[in-house]
């Protein structure tokens, strides 16, 4: 009766589910001279565990920390932050002058100036629609051409 509730207390433990009472009746029952046959592969690990609770460590653990000076840490963190903000402004800055630039390109100050500059970009523009206008006169004909061949 006993061997039967100390192999169900042991298949228990292996699954993770035993109380503190039923390991330590597991340790007793390891520890005694009377294991069953069957189960005395298992009564190394149990004597195991009993050395092991029973040992002493000798290694010092030192208990102070050391402190590291967070003043200077912080001190480095705001050089870094005030660095980042500077260089951001000093960027944005020469980018709104170069927008600024770019702005009065297209900007003249004498008429006559102006007025053949608007000559020119309109003759440019006028090249290239003419240029388009050429591309649908070869489209038309071949419209034309395939409703000959085809005559729907």
């Amino acid at each position: 009766m006993e061997l039967n509730k100390i192999e169900d207390i042991l298949e228990k433990y292996f699954q993770g589910e035993t109380t503190i009472a039923e390991e330590k009746e597991l340790k007793e029952y390891f520890s005694s001279p009377n294991v069953a046959q069957h189960l005395e592969q298992y009564k190394p690990m149990f004597g195991y565990f009993s050395q092991v609770k029973q040992q002493k460590s000798t290694q010092n653990i030192p208990l102070k920390t050391k402190k590291r000076n967070v003043a200077w840490l912080s001190i480095a963190a705001s050089v870094v932050v005030l660095l980042s903000i500077g260089t951001y402004f000093y960027v944005s800055e020469k980018n709104t002058a170069s927008v600024v630039a770019q702005s009065e390109l297209g900007t003249y100050d004498d008429p006559e100036e102006a007025l053949k500059a608007t000559q020119k970009a309109l003759a440019l523009l006028s090249n290239n629609v003419n240029v388009g206008i050429e591309s649908v006169q070869y489209i038309k004909e071949y419209e034309q051409s395939k409703n000959k061949i085809f005559k729907q």
